[in-house]
């Protein structure tokens, strides 16, 4: 029997299984219990939440062989809702059934009477698609169809169905569920299921999720086929790049402390994980939030992201105005991302200014004041008489140092976790792994006023052409180096790559280390490095052939051995991760042992 996705297999199957839409339920029940059936229904809204579950429980219930009303769910008549063979019940999709050819032959099959059953029921599912000429076919027939007949359109957007369709017909609100509920269906699916599981993993699924159903039940599949039998909380992380709850705080503990350097560093982590930005920024305004109204409430109560211990260190160490400026900083960096081409660029401006802010948290007690501190705070008092020459000399004294050296922030980079020291060579800053390049010992030693030779000594700069033929690598090829992959080799490129910012004034791999440093490693095998970019056009830079050789010579630095060096967009690698993901489930991925890789343009 074909695989069967989580959704379909564990569809409800009475009333009492659907999750949320309490009130819904309710009143069809009622309605059926009094036989007050309407000829038409208008199911509408957000995606997953349980419409087209509810109108097959409602086809069951009006054709049930036990009695009207009922789901038994072992005669015929429900046997056949259950696998969607019942000649009575039809549903259609209006997104590739929306002409008005299609409306006129439905009209012609309502008028026969029903097969199986004691009802018709026509499901009409994203009912918004349909044409105005279908909408106005449809009319007649929907407001006086035959006393066998049921309607029952479902749509996500019912402001785009016309107000006389809408007229003609009873209408309930889906709401998104619950996360109670939702989280007690997840339960119950794996347990069921016989998988382990922790509580936060399904939080995390959850949120995720969004108040649809369907979409807990899909990510839920696709954390499965990541993770096996057993459900941790990181796996949940890992697989859709989101920061667990003690890095958000501990991010925000760095901001209300002022520490820059810190700050970015634990940025540059989230990039390195493939964290998404817009994601982090909407769940920090979440533990801000709580804190925000834990500060006025103390109501552990009304928490809903962060714990009540979580709340009380965050409220002794940032005061009330900080926590709103911090609000409203973010909120305006949510509306920027839409307008800006680099998130990441704008995201560490805003953690700049978040740390740089003038208003701080609340100035440490006289007990945990360091001596320098105690000592400066007189000196803060410039007395009106003082001549300016006496103002000025104690400017210089008193005037705080930078947080991060101006050449950090024009960069708006930290240094790397675990890089190598940087050496400055001729004005430019180098990392030691590139001390066995000729060129920069030559520079380094070179004595003082010697005119600077040519020749092997000194190599040219790499170039980088902007045009020219491009490597490209089919699906399957990718599909290979995926599973040829090294993740913890990856994940110790990753803590080198602000290396690169070192190296964009150096003479020789200036314009190589500049294209690279935007992008981020995808990918990292024996003979292959894949890098993920923003934008196409640094990609295709990336896949040149021409520009092979310059970006294989600085990459051979950094992996110690000759890559070949491919690039891809962030669409693309999301669309190959769901492939890759589906082959795992399907057990059709190809073995790494018999794996063996053609690579144009390729000097492995």
């Amino acid at each position: 029997m074909a695989y069967k996705a989580l959704y379909r297999t564990y569809r409800p199957k009475t009333f009492l299984e659907v999750a949320g839409q309490k009130h819904i339920v309710r009143t069809i029940e009622n309605a059926l219990a009094n036989n007050k059936i309407a000829h038409a229904y208008l199911f509408s809204g957000p995606r997953g939440t349980g419409k087209t579950s509810m109108a097959k429980l409602f086809a069951k219930a009006l054709n049930c062989e036990e009695g009207f009303g009922q789901q038994c769910n072992q005669c015929g008549n429900c046997l056949s809702v259950n696998d969607g063979s019942h000649p009575d019940v039809i549903e259609i999709d209006a997104a590739s059934n929306n002409g008005v050819d299609e409306v006129r032959d439905l009209i012609e099959k309502v008028k026969y009477l029903p097969i199986k059953g004691k009802y018709k029921v026509y499901i009409i599912d994203e009912v918004h698609m349909m044409t105005s000429g279908a909408f106005n076919a449809l009319l007649k027939t929907l407001e006086e169809p035959p006393a066998h007949v049921v309607f029952i359109l479902a749509t996500t957007e019912p402001h785009k169905v016309l107000p006389t369709i809408v007229s003609r017909c009873q209408r309930y609100d889906f709401t998104k569920v619950e996360d109670d509920a939702i989280r007690e269906k997840m339960v119950e699916i794996l347990d069921l299921e016989k998988i382990t599981y922790d509580i936060p993993a399904i939080n995390a699924i959850i949120e995720l999720a969004d108040g649809g159903v369907r979409d807990a039940l899909s990510i839920l599949e696709h954390v499965l086929a990541y993770a096996g039998n057993s459900i941790k909380e990181k796996d949940v992380f890992d697989l859709f790049g989101l920061a667990s709850n003690k890095e958000k705080l501990d991010l925000i503990r760095s901001i209300s402390k002022g520490d820059v350097k810190d700050v970015l560093k634990r940025m540059e982590s989230f990039i390195a994980s493939g964290i998404d930005i817009k994601r982090l920024t909407s769940n920090l305004l979440d533990v801000l939030k709580d804190a925000l109204i834990y500060s006025r409430t103390e109501e552990h109560i009304l928490l809903s992201v962060i714990t009540e211990k979580d709340a009380l260190s965050l409220k002794e160490l940032i005061d009330i105005d900080r926590l709103n400026e911090m609000i409203e900083i973010l909120l305006k960096a949510q509306n920027d991302f839409k307008v800006v081409s680099n998130i990441r660029s704008l995201f560490e401006l805003v953690l700049l200014r978040l740390t740089t802010s003038s208003k701080k948290a609340a100035i440490p007690s006289e007990d945990n004041q360091t001596p320098e501190m105690r000592k400066a705070e007189p000196q803060q008092i410039i007395k009106p008489t003082e001549k300016k020459e006496e103002v000025l000399k104690k400017a210089e004294v008193i005037a705080p140092q930078p947080l991060i050296p101006e050449r950090e922030i024009n960069a708006r980079q930290p240094k790397p976790i675990e890089a190598a020291p940087l050496i400055e060579t001729n004005g430019s800053t180098v990392p030691s792994w590139l001390l066995e390049d000729e060129m920069a010992i030559d520079e380094k030693n070179r004595p003082a006023g010697e005119a600077k030779t040519k020749g092997k000594d000194s190599p040219g700069q790499c170039t980088i052409d902007l045009a020219g033929d491009k490597n490209a690598l089919d699906d399957e090829t990718m599909i290979k180096i995926m599973v040829l992959g090294d993740k913890e080799e990856r994940q110790n490129i990753s803590k080198k790559w602000d290396d690169f910012i070192g190296l964009v004034a150096h003479p020789r791999y200036g314009l190589v280390a500049s294209l690279l440093k935007d992008g981020r490693p995808y990918i990292v095998a024996k003979d292959v490095l894949v890098l993920e970019y923003d934008f196409d056009c640094l990609a295709e830079r990336i896949n040149i052939v021409t520009n092979q050789s310059s970006i294989g010579e600085l990459m051979k630095n950094i992996v110690g051995r000759d890559v070949f060096v491919y690039a891809i967009v962030r669409s693309e690698a999301l669309r190959l991760q769901k492939s890759y993901f589906n082959l795992r489930q399907l057990n059709r991925l190809p073995k790494a042992k018999d794996i063996q890789l053609n690579l144009k343009g390729a000097t492995i």
